[in-house]
């Protein structure tokens, strides 16, 4: 049985003109737009208090004495990091993040 791509490309390109649109017609906000400002009403951290396993899950799998080169810890603040996430399977998780329990 052939396939129909020209009326997959056909649906694709309709789908594509007709997102933007919607999303305007609903008031959902479009990145890019403008990339220097905040978005009106987008939340804003006033104060980041670290859990108290803040240490321990950042330098998972690092020897003491820390690195000096590990300072920028210090001002990461709330924003998001791989760091101190798990990322790839062994043989490249260097800090043994996938054998802990845990899952993330």
């Amino acid at each position: 049985m052939p396939r129909n791509n020209g009326f997959r490309l056909s649906l694709a390109l309709a789908f594509a003109i007709a997102a933007p649109a919607l999303a305007v017609a609903e008031g959902f906000p479009i990145a890019g737009l403008t990339p220097n400002q905040r978005p009106a009403g987008a939340p804003v951290i006033t104060r980041f208090t670290p859990p108290s396993n803040w240490d321990e899950r950042m330098f998972h799998g690092i020897s003491r004495p820390l690195p000096v080169n590990l300072n920028w810890t210090k001002d990461q603040g709330a924003w998001f990091t791989p760091f101190n996430r798990r990322g790839m399977r062994p043989p490249y998780d260097l800090r043994g993040w996938h054998d802990l329990k845990e899952t993330n």
